[in-house]
């Protein structure tokens, strides 16, 4: 294979984000419905977004389009709210786990607690915002936005 036979790297570097989006999204959706993430409505908001994300990413990898990169951008917002939404909501639940065994904690101490707690993990939701980001990265400068813009689309 010669050099122009070879892929430039940035068709190397955005295969790879692709790559990389779809093994997350798998990985995650996989986990969250092991580890039975579907008390609530809020607990249904990433396993929504990741079915989404992977229906997306599927019509993209078909039809690589301006319309199915802005549709996977809108998607990727939603993970990364969806993350941030999600370490509010497990710093609560871990919050009201610490007051049940202790309700005197208050301020400093009670956010230690809640931080330290592993029940629910704090940190967990940063796995949606970090695949958002992945994702974004991905669409950022996609060809099929050049060639819509170059169709005026």
């Amino acid at each position: 294979m010669n050099s122009s036979e070879a892929m430039a790297p940035s068709t190397t570097i955005r295969l790879a984000l692709f790559s990389i989006l779809l093994l997350g999204m798998i990985g995650s959706g996989t986990e969250l419905i092991l580890l039975d993430h579907m008390e609530d409505w809020r607990q249904w908001i990433p396993l929504i977004l990741i079915a989404l994300g992977l229906l997306a990413a599927g019509w993209h990898g078909l039809q690589s389009t301006a319309r199915s990169v802005r549709v996977l951008r809108a998607i990727f917002i939603g993970f990364i709210a969806s993350g941030l939404a999600g370490l509010y909501f497990h710093y609560q639940g871990s919050a009201e786990f610490k007051l049940e065994s202790n309700p005197s904690l208050r301020g400093w101490p009670l956010f230690w607690a809640a931080v330290k707690g592993k029940a629910p993990p704090l940190l967990a939701p940063g796995a949606m915002m970090q695949l958002g980001l992945v994702g974004w990265a991905y669409t950022f400068k996609h060809p099929a936005l050049d060639r819509a813009k170059k169709k005026g689309e």
